[in-house]
């Protein structure tokens, strides 16, 4: 997910689409430029997917080394809270290349920390529990955003669109987000306990990951609840471009699906040829190292510096992109020897 997102993050830095591309009502020239947009909405649902999974995989790992409960609880409540202080003190800055601070804004990493603060109060419960927890906050989001609020009222704004909607506060609120996060820790059950053999999680996998997807295009088709924003005909862009700032119910159910595909894919090709992963494994032993530095690096070089800022198409964009994967690996490789090494505090939370 992290070579995907620079993926989209260089698109966002370099592709001169973006000068008239409103995230939220997006129109695209042709099918590269959907597809290029397309794939980087994977990322948010698979760091949330993957972030529940993580969480119910380091408790229940401490918990079985002997750690105390409240002691494994408190290490992942610390570990939320540092996600959201990273959020505000470096994340939103690094847009712009740290040009200006700018910490009142709610975003991707505040929510999965929210989202990791929340998964520690219901992450003993029964995989079966945590799937209807997850399902009903699904279901019930729809109804949720019909709730009226004042945009010029700060209290009102800040508590909806961290919760609820999304806007210039926060476009990723936290409840349909965390359902995606209590669902990777379901899934987690399954990866980590429940199925064996990579054959079990392979097949598991993507027989949920086929009725995610069934159910979605259901939804989708029907037009009515679980739907945000119009679409012309099946197959078109626009059929697959429902509202991501806040999530559709029909946004979520397909990228669970799609994630979870990919995740059985993953395992299917580190079990016949696991060189071929080195190339997202580097970055995935220190994800929130990848997203900050890389964030920063395009900030400042390409934002703050004017560095071909969306000068270019599709060609800059994978150019740009290959050029900050071939700075990225080595650092990636580096900062994990030295986190495996450290006792550091703040170090070990990166």
């Amino acid at each position: 997910m992290g070579v995907l997102m620079l993926l989209g993050h260089s698109s966002y830095y370099f592709n001169s689409v973006w000068k008239q591309l409103d995230p939220l009502d997006p129109l695209f020239g042709n099918w590269e430029q959907f597809a290029l947009r397309y794939a980087g909405y994977l990322c948010a649902p698979g760091f949330l997917i993957m972030a529940g999974a993580m969480v119910w995989w380091s408790y229940h790992r401490r918990v079985d080394k002997g750690v105390p409960v409240g002691e494994a609880r408190n290490h992942l409540i610390q570990r939320g809270i540092f996600l959201i202080l990273v959020q505000m003190t470096w994340v939103n800055s690094s847009w712009g290349g740290f040009r200006a601070f700018h910490p009142w804004h709610f975003g991707i990493i505040a929510s999965i920390g929210i989202s990791v603060i929340l998964l520690t109060l219901i992450i003993e419960l029964r995989w079966q529990l945590r799937l209807l927890i997850a399902l009903v906050i699904l279901i019930i989001h729809p109804l949720l955003l019909q709730i009226q609020y004042d945009h010029n009222n700060i209290l009102s704004e800040v508590l909806m669109q961290t919760f609820v909607d999304a806007g210039k506060f926060n476009k990723y609120p936290v409840l349909p987000w965390f359902a995606l996060a209590t669902l990777g820790s379901v899934m987690a059950t399954g990866w980590f306990e429940k199925w064996k053999t990579d054959k079990q999680r392979i097949l598991s996998g993507l027989t949920i990951a086929a009725a995610s997807i069934l159910l979605a295009i259901l939804v989708r088709t029907g037009r009515g609840y679980g739907n945000i924003s119009p679409f012309s005909d099946f197959g078109s862009y626009s059929f697959f471009l429902d509202q991501k700032y806040p999530p559709s119910l029909f946004m979520n159910l397909l990228f669970f699906g799609l994630v979870v595909t990919g995740v059985s894919l993953f395992i299917a090709v580190g079990k016949i040829a696991p060189r071929l992963l080195t190339l997202f494994t580097i970055p995935g032993r220190v994800p929130l190292f990848f997203y900050a530095v890389h964030l920063a690096l395009l900030g400042i070089f390409v934002k703050r510096l004017d560095f071909f800022y969306r000068e270019g198409e599709i060609m800059a964009t994978f150019i740009g992109f290959l050029i900050t994967l071939a700075v990225m690996l080595p650092l990636c490789r580096w900062f994990y020897g030295v986190k495996r090494r450290s006792n550091n505090y703040f170090i070990r939370m990166i």
